[in-house]
């Protein structure tokens, strides 16, 4: 049933103008690494993964996996076709699990791909490329289940999910050490600057929780969608 739902959840995900807007959006980020790597900075190293923080960590992933995310369950819920999967006998789990992977399938290369060329073009070295697709590839992962269950659960969840982006973990979290703890891109970007040495701020979470953290909010973004889908049901 898991393959059925991913499937299902892909083909409806997987629109030419959301996917060539995403692009466009990406070569931007493509653009002014080469612009970075091209300048004459005394660091090109700091200067680029300065770059990556800034465009693919703080706003092109998140951005990226709040669109199909949000989507991969609010959509459905909006336009009434969510009921067909409710009326069939599949625990739920397996119906967050297939719109979680279709997510994945279709976030991940994107913010992959973009990124990592940014990386290679900004002339920074392996370590940023390295450092940049590990910590995209988290980054999606975390984002991936918070905006699954915000899509589920409100409505106009691209509203919701770029205030969240861009008021909390752009302003409220950045504020603090205590704060930062809230917000994906504390991870994140921990990870870019152990991978490039490079000293980002508020960046300074152990290896250990800078890789667990965003994997176990995924794992409980995804339990928080699964028994919003069964209160769902009863209600």
């Amino acid at each position: 049933m898991i393959a059925t739902i991913y499937g299902v959840t892909l083909r409806t995900q997987a629109k030419k103008g959301r996917l060539a807007a995403l692009i466009l959006f990406g070569a931007v980020g493509i653009v002014i690494a080469l612009a970075v790597g091209l300048s004459d900075r005394p660091d090109p190293v700091r200067a680029a993964t300065n770059m990556i923080n800034a465009f693919g960590l703080s706003l092109y992933a998140p951005v990226v996996t709040l669109v199909f995310a949000s989507a991969s369950l609010g959509d459905p819920a909006e336009d009434g076709t969510l009921v067909y999967f409710w009326l069939r006998p599949v625990a739920r789990w397996q119906i967050v699990a297939g719109t979680y992977l279709a997510t994945l399938t279709v976030a991940l290369p994107l913010v992959l791909v973009s990124l990592g060329l940014s990386a290679a073009v900004s002339g920074a070295g392996h370590g940023l490329v390295g450092g940049t697709l590990l910590s995209a590839t988290l980054a999606v992962i975390a984002y991936g289940g918070i905006f699954t269950w915000l899509g589920l659960r409100v409505r106009r969840a691209l509203v919701w999910g770029l205030a969240y982006i861009l008021l909390w973990e752009g302003f409220v979290a950045s504020a603090g050490k205590g704060a930062s703890r809230l917000a994906v891109r504390a991870y994140t970007r921990s990870v870019l600057a152990r991978a490039t040495g490079v000293e980002l701020k508020l960046a300074n979470v152990s290896a250990f929780f800078a890789v667990a953290v965003p994997i176990g909010i995924a794992i409980v973004g995804a339990w928080f969608t699964a028994r919003r889908l069964r209160r769902a049901e009863v209600a």
